[in-house]
């Protein structure tokens, strides 16, 4: 059974940081794509960040794109989501994702799924 737990969440004001974290266990994620999403009240779930497992290529969102950086701990199966100058914006309930196949951006074609941690930034 795989399993992905998130932790690192909680409530910061705008300008701050905070890092994500993923731990990943049940199986090897060699060949996997594994992507952090978001989801605001109301709104649908949102991609924020990927990459493939193999190294070859990560994605961001335009809305994060130089302010998160996405990365990964193969030898502890961790990924990770290091979030800089937060925005009101980035409040969202986010998620790690594994998707056994290529990196995409569509939430539908990932596999396995977090619990969600909360990140709430005040302005």
């Amino acid at each position: 059974q795989v399993q992905l737990v998130e932790s690192g969440g909680g409530l910061v004001q705008a300008g701050g940081s905070l890092r994500l974290s993923c731990a990943a266990s049940g199986r090897t994620f060699s060949g996997y794509a594994m992507g952090w999403f978001r989801q605001a009240p109301g709104k649908e779930r949102a991609f924020v960040a990927g990459f493939s497992w193999s190294g070859g290529s990560t994605h961001y969102s335009d809305s994060v794109k130089d302010r998160f950086t996405i990365s990964r701990d193969n030898a502890k199966n961790m990924v990770y989501l290091q979030m800089n100058s937060l925005k009101p914006e980035d409040t969202a309930v986010y998620y790690c994702a594994a998707a056994q196949v290529v990196l995409s951006t569509n939430p539908r074609m990932y596999d396995y799924w977090g619990q969600g941690t909360q990140v709430t930034v005040s302005s």
